[in-house]
């Protein structure tokens, strides 16, 4: 038996951090990660950051125990049968979301929602219902088709993407969910246009990406609204041109944009998983014209109400997954983008972990105390 197939045929042992219940803190557990099946890839991680959508989840769902985490970077470690495109060795991104390119989804050209690879709330894999982990035989679930709070994921091939090996992993793992989200809410959703007015609510990780993305655009007013005040400080660097904290207002926080903006903002964004938000963020928005995004995943209260008024004014609400981005497609040419320093990564990451403080991630986002925390394996 070649080196290759002995590593397809055999059980890795590893660290991961294991969460047993909401919102309790993670366990550092001995898991046991299968070899690859057919048409996926085992991966070593190399760097994993903490998005606000974990916390959501560990927060709110009951499939447990759980491996979270799903923006990272790591090396091929072996590929299971009939991959390809992988090769041991390789540099990937991994994504939550895939891409088959056979699907009525994927072959219509007008939607990254795959019909096959799309997002996964089962806490199983894609390819036949199972866990790839275990402790002590029993399974642990997995999250977003990566779990990549562990050293070694088993993911399906087509939710990773190849990148070139001169990359930086601990910065591009941010490309696997929320700077990419943002740009592409901006840039493919909303498709903002040059000399607009943008007003941006959550200036977290993605909706300081959004404000990028509009500032690349051209957009002449950036609003960021946000309840932190300690968000101002990094967030003109991302093209944000005004600040309103809404508890500092004395009238809500749509009449004031509405009022400074001459009628409402032609582009409004929700980035906060707030339902109420997105009527709020609809009521910021011009008539005629006014475009609605929301990026934010909802703890509670997943319905949306609004005023039938609202649309019959020519506003229109937009739902953004992953910015539109086709994660196989189109990821590698906002790696490009990176690398000849077009899009800012850097500036996301306000600390550096080691895997073994990744509660302390966890307290930090929860507090509000960081963009994002890049948790080094």
């Amino acid at each position: 038996m070649s080196s290759s197939s002995l590593k397809q045929s055999q059980v890795i042992t590893c660290k991961a951090a294991v969460a047993w219940g909401s919102g309790q803190p993670l366990v550092m557990e001995e898991v046991e990660v299968s070899p690859p099946q057919p048409m996926e890839i085992r991966v070593k991680v190399v760097a994993t950051s903490l998005c606000r959508t974990d916390i959501t989840a560990w927060e709110s769902q009951n499939i447990f125990p759980r491996i979270f985490g799903h923006e990272a970077s790591g090396i091929v470690e072996s590929v299971g049968q009939g991959v390809t495109e992988f090769s041991e060795g390789d540099h990937v991104l991994t994504v939550f979301t895939g891409e088959c390119f056979t699907c009525r989804q994927c072959v219509s050209g007008k939607s990254n929602i795959c019909q096959v690879l799309g997002l996964e709330r089962r806490g199983l894999m894609h390819s036949d219902q199972k866990t790839r982990f275990f402790i002590k035989g029993k399974p642990v679930y997995h999250y977003c088709a990566v779990s990549s709070f562990s050293e070694y994921i088993v993911v399906h091939s087509g939710c990773a993407v190849k990148v070139n090996s001169d990359v930086p992993l601990d910065k591009i793992c941010l490309l696997s969910c929320g700077v990419a989200a943002g740009l592409g809410a901006a840039w493919n959703v909303a498709d903002i246009s040059k000399g607009s007015t943008v007003v941006i609510f959550g200036l977290g990780t993605v909706g300081l990406s959004v404000a990028q993305g509009a500032k690349l655009r051209g957009a002449s007013r950036v609003i960021g609204v946000d309840t932190n005040p300690e968000k101002i400080v990094k967030a003109s660097g991302f093209g944000i041109t005004e600040f309103f904290n809404p508890n500092d207002c004395s009238e809500p926080i749509q009449q004031v944009i509405k009022r400074v903006t001459d009628g409402g903002a032609d582009y409004s964004f929700e980035c906060i998983g707030d339902t109420g938000m997105i009527t709020t963020a609809l009521q910021s928005c011009c008539d005629g014209w006014g475009i609605a995004v929301t990026l934010g995943v909802p703890k509670v209260k997943p319905e949306v109400s609004a005023h039938y008024g609202t649309f019959l004014s020519g506003r229109t609400l937009k739902g953004s997954l992953f910015g539109g981005w086709r994660p196989k497609s189109d990821l590698p040419s906002l790696v490009n983008m990176y690398i000849e320093k077009k899009i800012q990564i850097d500036e996301y990451i306000t600390h550096n972990l080691a895997f073994g403080d990744i509660n302390k991630a966890f307290d930090l986002m929860k507090e509000g105390k960081c963009l994002r925390c890049v948790i080094h394996m």
